[in-house]
C-alpha cells in the first residue's frame, strides 16, 4: 500500500519547455513513450499540456499499487473529458460520488442482462455482412463503427424509429469532435472556437434523449436505459434526467470507437496469420477469446490511463510524488515490455490459452475504481462480431506489412481502417 512522506523524489525525464515537449507528444505518440523508457527507464517525469508535469509508469509493481491506492491519495484527472462528456458523467466524477454512481451502473453489463444483447449483436453483424463485397480489399473499420453504434443505440439507448435514426446522424460527428477536443487545449473562448458547434450538437442529443426517456418510462423494456431509470440510490432516490443523458453519452464514446477500433485491428492480425485462421475454423471458443485478449495487447487504442495525485507526499513505488502532479499508466509500455510478456513483440494468442491475463498487467480497459465500465459488453460485442464473421466468411490472408498505427484522437486505429478480403461460406463448406 502507498504510504505518506514529504520528501518529493522524482523519475528522470526531459528537461524541454512544456510546448516543446506537447509537440513531441502529439507528433510521435508511441515512439514517443518507447524512446523516452529506452532512455529513462520504466518510469519518467514529462511536462506536456493539459496534464502538465507528469510522472509516467509502467512498471507492473507501480502500476498495481496506484490502482489500488484510495481515491483520497489519487484520483479522477480534471481533464477534458469532463468538459466533453458533461459534469454528471463517471469520467468527471470522483470520489464518493464517483463510487455512488457506478455502483447503480454496474448490474446492466453483467451476467444474464448481458447474454440477453448478444443477439442485436449478431443482428448487426449480419446486416453490415450482408453488404460486404466477396474477394475486394476494402476497410473494415467503417463497417465495425456501424455495428458497434447500432448495438449500443439499440441495447443501451433502446432506441429505434425516428430516435434511433436521429442519433445514428449525429453521433458519428459529434463523438469525433469530442474526442479532439478531449486531447486539445482550446479554451471555451475566442473567435474560432469548435466548442460552439460541439454544445449545439449537445443540445440536439439532449433533446432526444428526453423523448427516449419519455418512451422509456411508458414501455416495458429491457434496455440499459430502461434499467437506469428503475435503478436506486441507497436512500430510494433515482438517476436523474441529467445523469442519464451524461451516463448513456460515457458509455456510448467509451464503448463504440474504442471496441470498433479493436475489431479492425483484430482483423488486421487475423489476416497476416493464416495458421491461426486454420485453427479457429475448429475452435470451441477459447482461442477466439484469447485472440480477442491478445489483439488487445498488441494494439491496445487507447494508450494512457491517468490519475492525479490529491495529496502530498505520494509514495509510489520508488517515487514520492507532489500534490497536483498527474500519473499515467503507459498502456503500451507495459503490453510491449518482454519481462512481463515473454516475446512480447510476437502476435500470440496461445500465450493467454487456458490463462486469464493479471489485471495490472494486461490493462486495455485501464484499471482499479476506474477500469472501464463496459468491459464485459465490449468484450461480448468483440466475440460475437468475430464469431459471426468466421462464420459466415473465409479471411484472405495476406503478406503485406502490417498496417501502422494511426491517431484518430482518443482512440489509436490501424492507418488503412483493417483492410480485409473475404469470401463467403456456403451452407456446405467453404466455397
Amino acid at each position: 500500500m502507498p504510504t505518506m512522506t514529504s520528501t518529493v523524489t522524482l523519475p528522470p525525464g526531459p528537461t524541454l519547455p512544456r510546448a516543446v515537449q506537447g509537440a513531441y507528444a502529439l507528433t510521435q505518440p508511441l515512439r514517443g513513450l518507447r524512446r523516452l523508457r529506452d532512455r529513462y527507464g520504466d518510469a519518467f517525469t514529462v511536462d506536456v499540456p493539459i496534464f502538465g508535469r507528469a510522472v509516467v509508469i509502467s512498471s507492473p509493481a507501480e502500476i498495481k499499487q496506484l490502482f489500488t491506492a484510495g481515491p483520497d491519495l489519487v484520483d479522477n484527472m480534471e481533464v477534458n473529458l469532463g468538459r466533453v462528456l458533461g459534469p454528471r458523467s463517471l469520467f468527471a466524477l470522483s470520489g464518493e460520488e464517483h463510487k455512488r454512481q457506478r455502483k447503480l451502473l454496474v448490474p446492466p453489463f453483467h451476467g444474464r442482462r448481458l447474454a440477453a444483447y448478444e443477439k442485436i449483436v449478431e443482428e448487426e453483424a449480419l446486416r453490415e455482412f450482408a453488404t460486404w463485397p466477396e474477394n475486394k480489399t476494402f476497410a473494415t473499420l467503417p463497417s465495425m463503427m456501424r455495428i458497434t453504434l447500432n448495438a449500443i443505440l439499440r441495447a443501451v439507448f433502446g432506441a429505434e424509429g425516428a430516435e434511433f435514426a436521429e442519433l445514428r446522424e449525429l453521433l458519428p460527428p459529434f463523438v469525433t469532435l469530442g474526442s479532439r477536443l478531449a486531447v486539445l487545449p482550446i479554451p471555451k473562448k475566442g473567435r474560432w472556437n469548435p466548442w460552439r458547434r460541439f454544445e449545439r450538437m449537445r443540445r440536439e442529443y439532449d433533446a432526444i434523449v428526453d423523448r427516449l426517456i419519455a418512451k422509456a418510462r411508458a414501455e416495458d423494456k429491457d434496455d440499459v436505459l430502461s434499467m437506469m431509470l428503475q435503478t436506486r440510490y441507497d436512500d430510494g432516490t433515482g438517476l436523474t434526467r441529467d445523469e442519464i443523458a451524461d451516463q448513456l453519452l460515457t458509455l456510448l464514446t467509451a464503448g463504440h470507437e474504442t471496441t470498433a477500433t479493436t475489431l479492425a485491428w483484430a482483423v488486421e492480425r487475423l489476416r497476416r496469420h493464416p495458421a491461426l485462421l486454420h485453427e479457429l475454423n475448429d475452435d470451441d471458443g477459447k482461442l477466439l477469446d484469447a485472440t480477442i485478449l491478445e489483439v488487445q495487447r498488441t494494439r491496445p487504442v487507447i494508450d494512457l490511463t491517468a490519475r492525479q495525485v490529491r495529496q502530498d507526499g505520494f509514495r509510489l513505488g520508488r517515487w514520492t510524488l507532489p500534490k497536483g502532479y498527474s500519473v499515467l499508466v503507459s498502456i503500451a509500455l507495459i503490453h510491449d515490455d518482454d519481462t512481463v510478456f515473454p516475446h512480447a513483440a510476437t502476435f500470440d494468442p496461445h500465450r493467454f490459452a487456458g490463462a486469464r491475463p493479471d489485471l495490472y498487467q494486461w490493462i486495455p480497459f485501464g484499471g482499479g475504481t476506474r477500469r472501464c465500465l463496459g468491459a464485459a459488453f465490449a468484450t461480448m460485442e468483440m466475440t460475437v462480431v468475430l464469431r459471426t464473421l468466421l462464420r459466415e466468411f473465409t479471411i484472405v490472408p495476406t503478406d503485406a506489412p502490417g498496417e501502422r498505427w494511426h491517431s484518430r484522437g482518443i482512440a489509436y486505429a490501424p492507418a488503412q481502417g483493417g483492410r480485409v478480403a473475404v469470401r463467403r461460406r456456403s451452407t456446405g463448406g467453404e466455397q
